[in-house]
C-alpha cells in the first residue's frame, strides 16, 4: 500500500533540504579559493571506490588496496606530465600561432571557388553568401581561440599550484581508505524513521551519479586516445591535440564531437587540399568514432538510467562555472545529477500526499490520503 505522507510532514522535509543546501552553497562560496585540491582528492576517492572494493576481494586489505591504486595512478599521471604533456603544450602553441593562417587560407578558397556545388537557385545570392560565410568563420574561429587560449592558461595555473599536486593525492588517499567507514559512520547519523527513505535517495544518487561520472570519464578517456592516435596515424596536423580535445569535451553530450569535428575537417582541408580524399578520411574517421561512441560504449557505459539531459547538464555547466569558478564546474555534474533525483523524489511524494489528492478525495476507493489502513 502506498504510504501517503501529511502536507505538515512534507513542508518539514522540504524545509529541512532547503536549509541543507543553502549551508552547502554558503560554504562553496566562502572557501571556493581552497576547495580545489579537496574536491579534486574526493572526486578521486569516489571514482576509483569500486577498484579498492575489488581489490579487497580479491584478497588485498583495504591499505594494501588503496596503496596499489594511488601509486600507479601517480605513475600514469607523472609519465603523463613527461611525455604526453609536453606534445600538447607544443602542438597547441604552435596551433595558436597558425589560426590566422588557417583562416586566412579557408576565406581564400571560400571566396575564390566557383561554388559549382552550391544550388543554381541562389543566382546572384552566391557572392553574399561567401561574403558571410567567410565573416562569420573568422569570428567563429578568432572566439575559439581566445577561448581555447583562456582555457588553456587557466589550466596552465591549476598545474602550476603545488596544493593541486600535493594536497589531492593526499587527500584521496584517506578518503580512500576510510570511504567504507566514513559511509557507515554518516548512515548512522540519519534518523530512523526515516533511513529507508535516504538509503533510497542516497542509492539512486550514487547510481545515477556513478553512472554518468565513472561511465561517461571513461568514454572520454577512451575517445581521447581513439582520436588521438587514429588522428596522428592519418597524419592530420596537431592530431594529437584535437584528439584529446574531443575526448575532453566529450563529458558535455555533443559539443566535443562536433568541436572535434569541426577543427579536424578545417584544418585537414587546408593541410591537404585539393586531396579530398584525406579530407574525406578523416570525417569518416569521426564518424566511426561517433559510432563506436553511440552503439556500443555509450549504452554500456553510461546506459539510459543516469536521467541527465544535454541541456540540464550544459546550463548546470555553466551556471556552477560562473558562481564558482573552476570548482563549480568540477561539482556541477553530481550537483545536477543530485538536484535531478531530489527533484523527481520531491515530486513523487507530491503526487503521494494530501496536497496533490486534497484532505478529504478517497484514493481508488480506499481511505483518505493520510489515513493508513489496518
Amino acid at each position: 500500500m502506498v504510504q501517503h505522507i501529511s502536507g505538515s510532514g512534507l513542508r518539514r522535509q522540504v524545509l529541512f533540504w532547503a536549509v541543507a543546501l543553502l549551508v552547502f552553497v554558503f560554504f562553496l562560496m566562502t572557501f571556493r579559493t581552497i576547495l580545489l585540491p579537496f574536491i579534486a582528492g574526493m572526486a578521486l576517492a569516489y571514482f576509483l571506490d569500486p577498484v579498492a572494493d575489488r581489490l579487497e576481494r580479491l584478497g588485498l586489505s583495504r591499505m594494501w588496496a588503496t596503496v596499489v591504486i594511488l601509486v600507479t595512478f601517480i605513475v600514469v599521471f607523472v609519465l603523463s606530465l613527461m611525455i604526453i604533456i609536453p606534445i600538447l603544450v607544443n602542438q597547441f602553441n604552435e596551433f595558436i600561432q597558425h589560426i590566422p593562417g588557417y583562416i586566412t587560407q579557408l576565406q581564400t578558397y571560400i571566396t575564390t571557388t566557383n561554388a559549382a556545388w552550391l544550388p543554381g537557385w541562389l543566382g546572384t545570392q552566391t557572392d553574399a553568401l561567401k561574403e558571410n560565410f567567410s565573416k562569420y568563420l573568422s569570428e567563429g574561429v578568432g572566439f575559439l581561440g581566445t577561448l581555447l587560449a583562456q582555457i588553456w592558461n587557466s589550466g596552465k595555473a591549476l598545474v602550476d599550484i603545488a596544493s593541486l599536486l600535493v594536497v589531492t593525492p593526499v587527500v584521496a588517499f584517506y578518503l580512500l581508505l576510510d570511504w567504507d567507514r566514513m559511509i557507515a559512520k554518516v548512515d548512522g547519523w540519519i534518523p530512523r524513521n526515516n533511513v529507508a527513505v535516504v538509503r533510497e535517495i542516497a542509492g539512486e544518487l550514487d547510481s545515477t551519479i556513478a553512472g554518468f561520472i565513472r561511465g561517461q570519464g571513461s568514454l572520454c578517456l577512451f575517445l581521447g586516445i581513439y582520436y588521438a592516435v587514429g588522428l596522428s596515424l592519418i597524419g592530420l596536423n596537431f592530431g594529437l591535440l584535437i584528439g584529446f580535445l574531443t575526448g575532453l569535451l566529450s563529458f558535455i553530450p555533443y559539443v566535443g564531437s562536433t568541436v572535434g569535428l569541426v577543427l579536424a575537417a578545417g584544418v585537414a582541408l587546408v593541410q591537404f587540399w585539393p586531396d579530398y580524399v584525406h579530407l574525406i578520411i578523416v570525417v569518416g574517421f569521426f564518424f566511426s568514432g561517433q559510432f563506436i561512441e553511440g552503439n556500443i560504449l555509450q549504452p554500456k557505459w553510461v546506459g539510459e538510467s543516469v536521467g541527465l539531459h544535454p541541456v540540464w547538464l550544459m546550463f548546470a555547466l555553466f551556471a556552477f562555472g560562473a558562481l564558482f569558478g573552476f570548482v563549480g564546474v568540477l561539482v556541477a555534474v553530481p550537483a545536477a545529477a543530485s538536484v535531478g533525483v531530489l527533484v523527481r523524489f520531491a515530486l513523487k511524494r507530491y503526487l503521494e500526499s494530501d496536497l496533490y489528492y486534497g484532505p478529504s478525495t478517497p484514493v481508488d476507493g480506499g481511505p483518505k490520503p493520510g489515513v493508513s489502513e489496518k
